[in-house]
């Protein structure tokens, strides 16, 4: 689990730092062939990039911290006797 996500933080970095570049380099190509081809691996990319963060968002809603009204009811329950 641990070596996915580093995998995926690392694809993500890696995707970050070069679509920018990219994109200013796609407008300058005047093949409108390539170019186009040049705007079809940026829109994989952010795709791949959507993708991995809609799965990084949905790991983590997984966990929800305790809220504060739970943790009032959980006080209220620890001092009801069980025993008796």
């Amino acid at each position: 689990m641990k070596r996915l996500a580093a995998r995926l933080s690392l694809a993500i970095l890696l995707c970050a730092s070069g679509s920018t570049f990219a994109a200013e380099t796609c407008r300058f190509i005047e093949a409108r062939a390539e170019r186009e081809q040049c705007y079809q691996r940026q829109e994989a990319e952010r795709a791949a990039r959507q993708k991995a963060n809609e799965i990084r968002q949905s790991q983590q809603k997984a966990y929800e911290p305790m809220t504060q009204e739970d943790a009032v009811v959980a006080k209220s329950l620890r001092g009801i006797c069980r025993g008796c």
